[in-house]
């Protein structure tokens, strides 16, 4: 079974739009695929009126442990180098390139520091 999170993901929709449309909390992935394959008239349209500017879901990965989510981009996160989770120590990450320094910005999706590498 999945989430009506994990159709939202797969259908690249809100969660929100999901819920307005009727996509139950849990359904299988038969159902998934059904819609998939025929989608209704709001999916078309949705997918129609995309321009491209902004994604609607955004996978981050930990450089460190390799650990992933899926989450909805803010407006304010940064353009990172590398996503760690944010138990790890700043040492675990790669280092920045010669003549950069590193800055850190939490809070990027549930666990994730952006590591953000600015010319010296």
């Amino acid at each position: 079974m999945l989430s009506r999170r994990d159709a939202a993901v797969r259908l690249d929709i809100t969660l929100e739009m999901a819920t307005h449309h009727g996509i139950p909390t849990r359904l299988s992935e038969a159902e998934l695929t059904a819609i998939e394959q025929d989608p209704p008239a709001w999916l078309v349209q949705s997918r129609a009126n995309r321009t491209g500017a902004k994604k609607v879901w955004v996978r981050l990965d930990c450089v460190v442990c390799g650990y992933s989510e899926e989450a909805r981009p803010k407006k304010w996160w940064p353009d990172w180098d590398h996503l760690m989770c944010d138990y790890h120590a700043p040492y675990q990450a790669p280092e920045p390139t010669a003549g950069f320094v590193r800055h850190e910005v939490e809070g990027v999706g549930s666990r994730f520091v952006a590591l953000v590498d600015e010319k010296a």
